[in-house]
């Protein structure tokens, strides 16, 4: 089953006004322009059902798209010392986001900057972007929506002392963009450079005892 994010209504509102205005001034053949562009904003804003896992102790993917680094984290990065996983998210992705680890809220940040392709590895450093950390039981895990060429804006739905449960709904990227996972050193992580994964089904990890 297919629902459709809140952060879609204003864009498909102004193409439905679109098609309406076409059609009243031209005919049914003016109208056609808005309705594809409703029906682009309807695929876009698209927010399926899934799943939640069962296993608090999973560590799942935020986001559907590409996976473009595992590794040491890169320039950047919350201090510490992290493996990091970054996701590319096309324009044909869904783009409303989950979480990607159970725990509470300690810190959320927005940070404004640039707009480069999110694919650039540089954008993560230096693009727009909110950032979340997570305390799942004394560790912390931080994950990172980062804005793109098209993406303007990204929805962060959690505050300061929210308990997650992993794979809920916690926001949206508006038209293609990145996310960024962070673990703590030593979390086995089951996904590779090139791998396709799908927010709250594909599994990034688990939590290893501390």
């Amino acid at each position: 089953m297919f629902g459709f994010d809140r952060a879609g209504w204003p864009f498909l509102l102004g193409a439905l006004v679109l098609a309406l205005a076409g059609a009243w001034l031209g005919g049914r053949w003016w109208s056609l322009p808005g309705v594809a562009l409703a029906l682009t904003f309807l695929f876009f804003f698209r927010d399926p059902e899934r799943p939640l896992p069962s296993d608090q102790s999973l560590i799942v993917s935020p986001a559907d798209g590409l996976v473009m680094a595992v590794g040491p984290a890169g320039e950047g990065a919350p201090p510490g010392v992290w493996t990091q996983i970054t996701i590319f998210l096309s324009p044909l992705d869904v783009h409303v986001n989950r979480a990607p680890v159970s725990g509470r809220v300690t810190k959320v940040t927005h940070k404004a900057g640039q707009f480069l392709p999110a694919y650039k590895p540089e954008s993560g450093a230096v693009n727009e972007q909110s950032e979340v950390w997570v305390d799942h039981d004394g560790r912390t895990a931080v994950y990172r929506q980062v804005v793109g060429l098209l993406a303007r804006r990204v929805v962060a739905r959690v505050k300061e002392g929210e308990v997650l449960v992993v794979g809920q709904r916690v926001g949206v990227m508006k038209f293609g963009s990145r996310m960024d996972v962070f673990l703590p050193p030593g979390i086995p992580v089951s996904v590779k450079k090139g791998d396709r994964v799908v927010a709250a089904q594909t599994i990034l990890g688990r939590w290893t005892p501390a």
